[in-house]
């Protein structure tokens, strides 16, 4: 196996036993390529080495850890972390997957895969040599899944076993990690198989107990799904290979259960006002699992305006004014939001909806998202007819949000035509006297 890279440091580590392991050589398996490489060594002076190679190579050193003796070196996208081992048969034994314990020899320019990981890649399998290395690590059993969804692999019986029995050690783990683990889960191509394996196992609740409520809800007239497998087929649906946002399809009706009410003359289920509430229930969760700031602004928003696109789009009356609002209250967003809409209808195909009312329903949002361009190029080159101390002036106002808002208004009326000069501003301006 050939790298340009590990040719250029053999010098420097030839009298070591030294091994390439871990996602590279997974990746290798697949033709796909990757720029990270793991080395493991046994080097008594591992700092030096790398130190050596940065300097000489024209690499950045970084110390990731002088107490277990892990540096990292760094070529443009390319890095190498090197990392100190006694023997490599402990050190594949420890790995979590035997997919990710087959090693490269560099000094003998051969595979060691003593646990055989290549026959489970080639089975498409997820195994773990022994159970007691998700116990020492806990965020593997979260891992197991992560490769789920981004290879569409199974997962062995005793990892499924060990995480049916023993899931709440995944608490022992910080919420960054943990965060970070679903993210890349949730890029996965495969991230439905993910989802109801780790639901079977139980995982799936410790790390968001709001879905023991949620699987309660049960299929209705207006969807042909239980409420859990709705949200799993709503993220499935999502073309957009966007984390947080298959995350926002799969939390975007957690509120439901809080507002559940069932018609007594109908017996239609009816969940009134839980994308407001969803929209706010959403952020204790994600701050507990340490998500960003924008991350979580991204995702309740998401979630809290679920609804409005198909819900403007419902009335063949809908104004040009509404589609500016809408599309100003979103903003750049709002092509996420309507492919959120898209994959939720989807996803909702109950015996009261019919194939017309989905097809008219995926139209409108077509319809809504090429508005949204030619608002978007609309509003970026409307001019600036009046500014903000003239209207003060006309007015005889103060900085205020009522300024604000009557600036929103003029922007509004130019991008529908209303509006056209600075003659047509002012006069709609002294028409706001005694009204204000």
């Amino acid at each position: 196996m050939y790298d340009e890279l590990i040719e250029k440091i053999k010098p420097y580590i030839k009298n070591y036993p030294a091994f390439l392991v871990g996602g590279y050589i997974r990746d290798n398996l697949s033709g796909k390529k990757s720029l990270d490489r793991d080395i493991v060594i046994n080097c008594p002076d591992l700092k030096t080495v790398a130190k050596n190679i940065a300097d000489d190579l024209g690499g950045a050193y970084v110390e990731l850890d002088n107490e277990n003796q892990i540096y990292r070196v760094v070529f443009n996208q390319d890095y190498i972390d090197f990392a100190y081992m006694d023997n490599i048969e402990d050190d594949i034994d420890r790995r979590d997957f035997t997919i990710n314990s087959i090693a490269y020899d560099i000094q003998k320019n051969e595979i060691y895969d003593k646990n055989n990981g290549i026959e489970d890649y080639k089975n498409k399998i997820i195994k773990t040599h022994d159970t007691k290395n998700l116990s020492d690590d806990p965020l593997r059993m979260l891992r197991a899944y992560r490769f789920q969804a981004i290879l569409g692999f199974s997962t062995d019986d005793n990892i499924k076993d060990f995480i049916q029995k023993n899931g709440k050690l995944i608490n022992q783990v910080s919420k960054e990690r943990i965060q970070q683990e679903l993210m890349k889960m949730f890029e996965g191509k495969y991230l439905t198989k993910a989802l109801l394996d780790m639901d079977k196992s139980g995982l799936l609740e410790v790390i968001f107990p709001v879905f023991e409520e949620i699987k309660k809800i049960p299929p209705n007239s207006h969807h042909h799904l239980d409420l859990f497998h709705h949200l799993v087929e709503t993220a499935d649906k999502i073309r957009i290979n966007k984390p947080e946002l298959k995350l926002a399809a799969f939390l975007h009706d957690l509120a439901k259960p809080d507002c559940w009410t069932i018609e007594k003359d109908t017996g239609r289920h009816r969940f009134i006002g839980h994308d407001e509430l969803g929209g706010k229930k959403v952020i204790p969760i994600l701050k507990e699992l340490k998500f960003s700031n924008k991350q979580i602004e991204y995702i309740s928003k998401m979630i809290q305006n679920h609804i409005y696109p198909s819900a403007l789009m419902h009335s063949k009356d809908t104004t040009e004014k509404a589609i500016i609002r809408f599309v100003k209250k979103i903003g750049e967003d709002t092509p996420d939001l309507i492919e959120l809409a898209r994959a939720d209808r989807l996803s909702a195909r109950g015996e009261a909806v019919s194939d017309k009312m989905v097809e008219e329903n995926l139209e409108n949002l077509d319809i809504l998202e090429k508005k949204y361009e030619e608002i978007i190029i609309k509003l970026k080159e409307l001019p600036k007819l009046i500014d903000g101390f003239e209207i003060m002036e006309i007015l005889n106002i103060p900085p205020s949000p009522l300024l604000k808002k009557i600036i929103d208004e003029i922007k509004d009326m130019q991008a529908q035509n209303i509006i056209n000069t600075k003659e047509d501003a002012i006069n709609y301006i002294k028409s706001l006297k005694g009204k204000i």
